[in-house]
């Protein structure tokens, strides 16, 4: 059984009051997991030169793989 399997049937055996309070806290993890991605995209938005981002687009456009949607 998957982690998710497991936990999905320890929740069915909770009474109501429980089955509440660990619906709350999985809504915890996932805001504050949202919280943390938004704030480390603030921290690292503006921390390029215009150079550097323009190098970085050079770079970027010179090597990485381009997919093909087609090919899917």
């Amino acid at each position: 059984m998957s982690t998710l399997e497991t936990t999905v049937e320890e929740l069915k055996s909770l009474p109501p009051a429980k089955l509440a309070e660990a619906a709350g806290y999985i809504h915890k993890l996932k805001m504050a997991s949202n919280s943390e991605s938004r704030r480390a995209l603030e921290r690292a938005f503006g921390c390029l030169t215009p150079s550097e981002a323009e190098e970085m687009e050079r770079a970027i456009a010179s090597t990485c793989e381009r997919i093909d949607a087609s090919q899917w």
